[in-house]
């Protein structure tokens, strides 16, 4: 009986301790009321609203049509040859030159696309910082709960 008491206030000890320390953390910004502030946010709908993202599609576009112009002066160019040694000479250069183009406008791609990524993502954790948020979730991780300031951020995002 008397192990059991003392293990009992060891046990009320200890949930008091982590309920204590878990209130006072630096996570909870409002200490008045010992409660988080939450955002969820809708991540693929602020990103497609985003003009940067836009313009990288346009761009990928006019680089995708400008590739294809190119494609058929090669072939042109290629068809004018008389011979079959002439003809493979071309088609290796000019596949040595499509290659270094798609690799260059792959990585012009990535590299954009990243800097979106950072500026988007900063966006959100200024806006979040501003409205006092302590934690920010993706919308489709979260079932129930939370401010969505999806509409906000997307407004702000350019």
């Amino acid at each position: 009986m008397k192990k059991t008491n003392i293990l009992l206030s060891s046990l009320i000890l200890a949930t008091g301790l982590v309920i204590g320390l878990t209130v006072n953390t630096p996570a909870h910004s409002d200490t008045s009321n010992g409660v988080m502030k939450i955002a969820v946010i809708d991540v693929p709908q602020v990103v497609a609203q985003s003009a940067q993202v836009q313009a990288l599609k346009k761009d990928e576009q006019a680089k995708k049509a400008e590739l294809e112009k190119w494609l058929k002066t090669v072939k042109a160019d290629v068809d004018k040859q008389q011979t079959k040694e002439g003809k493979e000479k071309l088609i290796k250069k000019y596949d040595a030159e499509f290659a270094k183009k798609a690799n260059a406008n792959k990585e012009a791609y990535v590299k954009r696309l990243s800097e979106i990524d950072a500026s988007i993502s900063s966006t959100i954790v200024e806006q979040a910082k501003i409205k006092g948020y302590d934690l920010v979730l993706a919308k489709s991780t979260v079932l129930y709960g939370g401010d969505d300031i999806t509409k906000e951020i997307s407004k702000v995002v350019k």
